[in-house]
């Protein structure tokens, strides 16, 4: 059983973790942090070398985690675009960990739901 449980734990680094994030999404958000500017949507597909509605799905996804922004920029003329960038880093990491305690106090608590259960279940041979 715990081998079961530690292979389900595994996992890369914590946006993977934390966020479930796919290895494009990993990806796209390095290009962001490696960008000295904001990027549009068909630039971060061009540097990914994909498509850009599948570069749209994963910077959808980061903006969901909290990880990216997203900024409007207006034409002279009339129109608009958006633009990306990484959230600050210490925003994130506060976010990373409210997640981790809120998951560490659901587990407190499914523990202590177990031990109730089985233990007056569990008789001891003497």
């Amino acid at each position: 059983m715990a081998d079961y449980l530690q292979s389900d734990m595994e996992c890369e680094g914590l946006l993977e973790c934390l966020h479930g994030l796919k290895n494009l999404d990993r990806q796209c958000f390095q290009i962001l942090v490696d960008s000295d500017e904001a990027l549009t949507v068909d630039s971060i597909a061009d540097a990914v070398e994909r498509e850009r509605s599948t570069a749209y799905r994963s910077i959808q996804r980061l903006l969901q985690s909290g990880l990216i922004q997203k900024e409007q920029v207006n034409y002279e003329h009339g129109g608009y675009y958006h633009v990306y960038r990484p959230t600050d880093p210490d925003e994130v990491a506060d976010d990373m960990q409210r997640m981790l305690n809120d998951w560490y106090a659901k587990m407190g608590s499914l523990i202590h739901e177990f031990r109730d259960k089985y233990d007056e279940k569990v008789v001891v041979a003497e």
